[in-house]
């Protein structure tokens, strides 16, 4: 019975660590979501920049691995270069170990009143901003109070010989039982899903007496390698050769990091005791009614301290880095279909920020696409191209069914987790998505009336002709401008994107003005004048869609 009590303890503390780190990650990234968002997009490539924006990202966040799948979903999404996710990456390791060290400050008994406060906050606040900051509070709290049931629990067994002896059979004397510390750290890892609680798990054994320091650090060193199962989980499934290289890239820094320092593991032992004593901490030996007081200290600065020295070695090796991640990947397909539909990956799900930068790089996609085929309808109205004009089913097919793949994604996200900000979000990237398809539907309208003259050789005068090229153009120019918007946010683009709203519809009028005087003249035809009104108001409505895609795009991008 002894026995089940420690195990319950032991899990129950654990589940509540886990529990209170969860919280505290979906409620600092509700609040946070879109700065980090913002943070990440303006990524630069300097890579020791990327390091400390992922220092700082993950700081704030609480996890390298939330960090790791963001990043993914921005390189899938084509906003992030591989070399810029890697760096980010490599800092990331650095800024979630801030977890460790606030472990290592023993805060638990702020655990009860964060508890009281979060609770508060998190149920009994009308606005959604306090409600996250309750998460946040409430997550600390749990975090801390699991970390007293797990030391609790773990207390009878110190005396026990059977559990004593189990213990010994981890020590970092052997290279073989370096070995199994590694492995047996990076199996929890894996099991438990958060580095940030097996290293609160080991700090608890350690503190207990039950782990040696030496044997502790073996152990954090494989819950590095295990952190990065995440990141792998998130593209199981997916067909993005950049969302392989990102978590390939974490796994091999995070691995070789590990390998050197099994090389010289005694000395990092010493040096991570000699840093910690000069800054101030108590023996790693001292022990108080019979706890070892400090050394959750020691084992907090081993995890930093590695962290920050593979860092350093991998960023200054970080092209051989991308390119060992390269290799070891699998090769990207030779071409992507042209008609390929969106493709979303389940593992985003949980991460609205990097699930929202997939859908901004699948929306990029077809936004160009429709840009393309816009330019290759304007040849079709001086010369016919049936290879054109047969293609608009296919191509209207295609950007109706992928504005149900992306709405049916969008909504799969909107019933998750979402802060206000990220579900405005998702309603102006619903918004931008449909008028891409309104533009197909214009588009196809075009094809149909040009089709139906050519094939009742119908003639337009010089002017209609020199008219119908200048809307043409002038729908093809905006959305252009709202492509490039897509990809680089600059100033000033609402109001040029209002001033092409208005010029399209001045050329609407101008032109129904001046087919009303050919018509008297004679110049053209009434069944010409009717087509030809028919594509300049089809003209005139993908001018109206452009300009909702730019309103939403300036409200998000």
């Amino acid at each position: 019975m002894q026995f089940l009590g420690i195990l319950i303890h032991t899990l129950g503390g654990l589940g509540m660590f886990i529990l209170g780190m969860k919280m505290m990650t979906e409620g600092l990234q509700a609040t946070a979501g879109q700065k980090i968002r913002r943070i990440l997009e303006a990524m630069s490539a300097n890579r020791f920049m990327g390091c400390a924006t992922g220092a700082g990202v993950a700081a704030l966040i609480q996890s390298s691995s939330a960090t790791t799948v963001m990043l993914i979903g921005f390189a899938t999404a084509g906003i992030m270069t591989l070399q810029q996710a890697v760096g980010v990456v490599i800092g990331a390791n650095i800024g979630t170990t801030i977890t460790g060290q606030m472990i290592a400050f023993k805060l638990t008994e702020a655990a009860l009143p964060a508890i009281a406060i979060g609770v508060g906050l998190k149920y009994f606040s009308k606005k959604r901003k306090f409600r996250y900051i309750g998460d946040i509070v409430l997550g600390f709290g749990l975090l801390f109070f699991g970390m007293m049931v797990m030391k609790d629990g773990l207390s009878p067994i110190k005396s026990d010989p059977q559990f004593v002896a189990f213990f010994t059979l981890f020590n970092t004397e052997s290279v073989m039982g370096l070995l199994l510390c590694v492995l047996m750290g990076a199996v929890l890892t894996v099991a438990v899903q958060s580095s940030s609680a097996t290293v609160g798990l080991t700090m608890t054994l350690a503190g207990s007496g039950l782990l040696d320091y030496s044997t502790a650090l073996g152990l954090v060193l494989g819950e590095n390698i295990g952190t990065t199962i995440t990141a792998q989980l998130a593209t199981l499934g997916s067909n993005n050769v950049e969302a392989h290289r990102t978590a390939n890239a974490h796994t091999i820094f995070n691995t070789v990091g590990v390998g050197i320092i099994l090389l010289t593991f005694p000395w990092f032992v010493d040096i991570v005791e000699l840093l910690t004593l000069k800054m101030g901490a108590g023996a790693v030996t001292h022990t108080v009614n019979g706890e070892f007081v400090n050394v959750a200290r020691y084992i907090a600065n081993g995890h930093t301290f590695f962290n920050v020295l593979n860092a350093l070695i991998f960023l200054i090796f970080l092209p051989r880095l991308v390119q060992l991640t390269i290799w070891v990947s699998p090769k990207p397909r030779k071409s992507r279909e042209r008609y390929g539909l969106p493709e979303f990956d389940s593992g985003f799900i949980d991460s609205p920020i990097g699930a929202l930068a997939r859908v901004k790089g699948e929306i990029i996609r077809i936004t160009e696409f429709t840009h393309t085929n816009l330019k290759k309808l304007a040849r079709c109205l001086q010369t016919r191209d049936d290879d054109v004009l047969g293609e608009r089913e296919p191509v209207e097919e295609f950007l109706d069914d992928s504005q149900k793949v992306i709405i049916s994604y969008l909504t799969t996200i909107y019933q998750g987790e979402v802060n206000e900000p990220e579900a405005k979000e998702i309603s102006e990237m619903m918004r931008i998505t449909n008028n891409i398809e309104r533009l197909g539907d214009s588009m196809e309208n075009v094809s149909k009336i040009l089709e139906r003259i050519y094939d009742n050789g119908i003639e337009f005068s010089d002017q209609a002709k020199k008219d119908l090229t200048d809307i043409s153009d002038k729908v093809i120019e905006f959305l252009g401008m709202i492509v490039d918007e897509m990809r680089e946010k600059s100033d000033g683009f609402y109001q040029r994107a209002l001033a092409c709203e208005d010029m399209v519809d001045q050329m609407r009028e101008q032109m129904r003005y001046h087919h009303i005087d050919r018509l008297r003249c004679a110049e053209c035809s009434v069944d010409a004048g009717v087509l030809f009104i028919a594509l300049v108001s089809n003209y005139e409505k993908m001018g109206d869609y452009c300009f909702n895609i730019a309103t939403g795009v300036d409200r998000i991008i």
